[in-house]
């Protein structure tokens, strides 16, 4: 565990304005007794995404100051409608997520049900059924959410794509001790024959 900051959440606070306000760190290092490192970890990324956003917010001004004014209108209500609709999706998220919650809890207590005997007698193959649909629901009402987490994460699609793997088998004598002794590698898909 690191070493507790020195400083109150205040100086941070000031630190970090001022570091908005285009003051350099090295300076505000020295006027805090504080190492350099220590604000770029604390505010670095913070400070960077204020900027961008502040950055964003002064294009998408400037561009809506340039529109007539009936397009200003048109553009106010559809932001204002884009944010009631996110507004709806997190709450059927949150709804969703707590039926998922419910939901997977009764199919858990349906497994009581199943006799590990004879899974398969009648009783038991309601209750799987019963379970195996209780699950699917469940994870139905979680797809808002869990979309949602998605979009947030700042995700690439090609980032969902599975990396391409290729798997090396190696003969090792084991007669040697050292790391250095003769590997054979085979091209994948083709297994090592045994020695005869």
């Amino acid at each position: 565990m690191g070493r507790k900051s020195s400083l109150t959440e205040k100086q941070w606070s000031e630190i970090e304005r001022r570091l908005l306000a285009g003051e350099k760190g090295r300076a505000l290092a020295r006027e805090f007794d504080i190492s350099e490192a220590a604000i770029r970890k604390r505010c670095g990324a913070q400070t960077k995404q204020v900027k961008d956003v502040a950055n964003q917010l002064v294009a998408a001004e400037t561009a809506f100051r340039a529109l007539p004014i009936s397009a200003q209108i048109q553009a106010r209500t559809l932001a204002d409608e884009l944010k009631e609709i996110s507004m709806h999706l997190a709450g059927a998220a949150r709804y969703g997520a707590a039926t998922a919650h419910r939901l997977s809890g009764i199919a858990h207590a349906k497994v009581n049900e199943i006799d590990d005997a004879k899974p398969m007698d009648d009783a038991s193959r309601v209750a799987l059924s019963d379970i195996g649909a209780l699950t699917r629901l469940a994870n139905g009402a979680a797809e808002i959410g869990l979309d949602l987490i998605k979009a947030t994460k700042d995700i690439k699609p090609e980032d969902d794509k599975p990396t391409p793997v290729q798997i090396v088998i190696g003969v090792k004598d084991a007669a040697r001790h050292d790391d250095t002794s003769s590997r054979t590698e085979h091209p994948p898909g083709e297994l090592p024959q045994p020695a005869a």
